[in-house]
C-alpha cells in the first residue's frame, strides 16, 4: 500500500511540473520527453523506498 501512496505522490509532482512547463510555454513534446522521466525516476524510488529487505 506504500507503494500506491507513493505513485500517487509522484503521479501529482508529474501532473504539477506538466501544467507549469505548459504555463512558461515550452513545447508538448518536452513536456511529454519531462514527464516520462520524472516518472522512470518515480517507478525506480519508489521501489527502492517501499521494497522490504529480505531477512538472512
Amino acid at each position: 500500500m506504500s507503494f500506491g501512496i507513493y505513485a500517487v505522490g509522484y503521479l501529482i509532482l508529474i501532473a504539477g511540473v506538466a501544467y507549469l512547463a505548459h504555463l512558461v510555454h515550452i513545447p508538448q513534446h518536452y513536456i511529454l520527453a519531462i514527464a516520462l522521466i520524472m516518472l522512470g525516476i518515480g517507478v525506480i524510488t519508489g521501489v527502492q523506498t517501499t521494497r522490504h529487505k529480505d531477512p538472512s
